[in-house]
């Protein structure tokens, strides 16, 4: 499996840089604040500096899009059937479907991508009688406001060198049946992802939940099996950091001052991995995400982060065995039909 195929640029340099930076302050900013769901505000600036290395005007609109409209229906669609688990299912199958029908266009994926794991995260906590909906729904909202803030921030303060070549299009554009499988396929994991975090009661495995979304943005099986490997290398290297900062800091483990130059440096050895992977979503992006979930969400006064993190890869690890088993006979099954086979007959 190869891994570090692309020569490191001045400008993916500042682009590990602007990750790095952003991630720590949205960080910094909530637990400063004392905001609830700091994993929002160190994970989102993550995901947006990580996919969009130049940021525009359409991957904010994207990104503020996903928030308003993952709000809105958790909040109405949440409140009003949440006590009806047969109908939720229902109602959160369609919603999926739609996300990853705009996630398998191209134009639309960042809004899709952000939707999707939005969504699934606050239809679960939603679930539990102890959240408080308006808090958990604002500070969502209040994470994605903030992390456009941060990403124009770290744009302005730490431009590209030289201007970038602009992506490289699709030589021939999908299929409608490519399409249709792609959307069937990422809504009926999503919400068997929904179910079993819904029946098990897994309230507090919300790595094992992002994981089981991440394998799906490929979009594919092949794309899914080759994803679960580096997915698997990057959540170790990333509970491995984050348990050598907690032993490093020991008792000090709480003091903001010190959390803070840590989390940097795990962030910046991540994106340089990812920046060098120059694959989307790899190792360097899944412990990106690692170190973002356990800091943002776990490193808590009082918290025991090595539990926290050894609890984490065993989940992952599980979740991820487990979604390409599904993944590989949703793949099969969808390929049995004209309308929803994945490659051209």
């Amino acid at each position: 499996m190869k891994l570090w195929d692309h020569p490191m640029s001045e400008n993916d340099f500042r682009q590990c840089l602007r990750i790095a930076t952003g991630a720590t302050l949205g960080f910094t900013i909530s637990k400063i604040f004392g905001w609830n769901y700091g994993v929002f505000f160190t994970v989102t600036p993550m995901l947006l500096l990580g996919m969009v290395p130049v940021m525009s005007a359409h991957a904010a609109r994207q990104l503020l899009a996903a928030a308003i409209v993952c709000g809105l229906e958790v909040g109405i669609l949440g409140g009003f059937f949440g006590g009806h688990p047969g109908m939720m299912t229902g109602i959160a199958f369609v919603l999926f479907l739609y996300k990853f029908a705009c996630m398998s266009k191209g134009t639309l994926f960042l809004f899709g991508a952000n939707s999707v794991l939005s969504l699934s995260i606050m239809l679960h906590f939603a679930s539990y009688p102890s959240s408080d909906l308006n808090d958990l729904i604002f500070s969502n909202l209040l994470a994605n406001v903030l992390s456009v803030v941060i990403a124009y921030l770290m744009t302005f303060l730490i431009p590209d060198a030289e201007p970038r070549q602009p992506p490289a299009r699709p030589s021939e554009p999908k299929g409608s049946h490519r399409m249709r499988h792609e959307a069937l396929m990422g809504a009926s994991i999503a919400t068997l992802s929904f179910l079993v975090f819904q029946i098990f009661d897994l309230n507090d495995s919300m790595s094992a939940q992002a994981t089981t979304l991440l394998l799906l943005f490929p979009m594919h099986w092949n794309g899914a099996l080759g994803y679960a490997r580096k997915r698997a290398m990057g959540t170790i290297m990333g509970v491995a950091f984050g348990m050598a900062g907690q032993l490093l800091l020991y008792d000090w483990s709480g003091m903001l001052v010190l959390i803070i130059p840590l989390l940097w440096i795990g962030a910046m050895l991540f994106s340089y991995m990812h920046v060098k992977e120059s694959s989307g979503s790899g190792a360097g992006f899944g412990g990106l995400t690692t170190l973002g979930i356990l800091y943002g969400q776990y490193l808590t006064p009082g918290n025991d982060l090595v539990f926290s993190a050894l609890y984490r890869v065993s989940s992952i690890f599980f979740a991820i065995v487990a979604t390409l088993l599904v993944t590989y006979l949703i793949h099969r099954l969808l390929n049995s039909f004209e309308a929803t086979r994945f490659s051209a007959a």
